[in-house]
């Protein structure tokens, strides 16, 4: 047998990677990653704000198809019930009921149902949600009435 030369054994001895340069490998990536994880989660609260106000103009929208047929707004006590289900019988004008004008209620982004009243003190009527916190009165609620980016209700007078 011959004895290996010196070179073949420096190439054996550097094959792998020592426990140092795993170690510096491994703190840049999480030192990348606690720069990256912060910023993709802040992406992800802004699609549920605007995933919400989709949601708000579709609502919107159901509720005006709701006041051509019918004539009037819901009432707070039959809420967004009656776009998916009809109204009583003897409510005015459920005859002209031709919903559903959605096939389910939306849940915000949240997973909470959407708030409504008629009349409201902002327009015809108030719709909203009670936003990431779910407190109603809050700074984070998403309104139609509030907001550059918020829908705008239009009046039916």
């Amino acid at each position: 047998m011959h004895p290996r030369s010196k070179l073949q054994q420096n190439l054996t001895r550097k094959r792998g990677f020592t426990l140092i340069e795993l170690l510096i490998v491994m703190v840049i990536l999480g030192l990348l990653a606690s720069i990256v994880v912060p910023k993709m989660f802040g992406h992800v609260d802004s699609a549920k704000v605007d995933t919400t106000r989709t949601q708000l103009t579709s609502l919107e929208t159901a509720l005006d198809a709701f006041r051509l047929d019918v004539g009037r707004f819901p009432t707070s006590d039959e809420g967004l019930a009656v776009i998916v289900n009809a109204p009583a019988d003897d409510s005015p004008g459920a005859s002209h009921w031709r919903g559903p004008y959605l096939k389910h209620l939306p849940k915000d982004a949240w997973g909470n149902p959407f708030q409504y009243k008629a009349p409201g003190q902002h327009g015809d009527y108030d719709l909203w949600s009670n936003g990431p916190s779910g407190k109603e009165g809050s700074d984070d609620n998403i309104t139609n009435w509030e907001g550059d980016d918020a829908s705008t209700q239009k009046s039916g007078k």
